[in-house]
């Protein structure tokens, strides 16, 4: 399908059944928490060490994620603040044995960068 984002995905992971409902459809808390690995992942990059996840909004469902599916992960910084950092996130699904992919979910994550101490510091301006 096209419409998929640019670059590789920043989480890949197999979506089991540990983390369904007992009709084969995935946890919406599952599937938000492997969009928020991915924006942490960028946060964390961006920030050059520890950063949290203060909201997460605008996250919308569009299509289930099924039991064995493919679930990719982008995750882009879109707007960088003072100590905070803006990630907007796709996930998007493929079954076992095609090659087509549907966009199953997106979100808009912001974190912020913490010291040792876990208090707020500045990070680098977006590029």
């Amino acid at each position: 399908m096209s419409g998929l984002p640019e670059g590789a995905p920043t989480i890949r992971v197999t979506a089991m059944p540990a983390d369904a409902n007992p009709y084969g459809d995935i946890f919406g808390g599952w599937l938000m928490g492997q969009m928020d690995l991915a924006a942490g992942s960028v946060a964390s990059r961006h920030a050059r060490g520890r950063a949290v996840t203060i909201a997460c909004d605008a996250m919308k469902f569009h299509a289930p994620v099924l039991v064995g599916d493919e679930v990719s992960v982008y995750a882009r910084l879109t707007a960088v603040g003072n100590t905070s950092m803006t990630i907007e996130v796709e996930a998007w699904r493929r079954a076992r044995h095609v090659d087509d992919a549907c966009k199953v979910t997106q979100a808009r994550f912001i974190f912020v960068a913490t010291d040792e101490n876990r208090a707020p510091r500045r990070v680098a301006p977006l590029a």
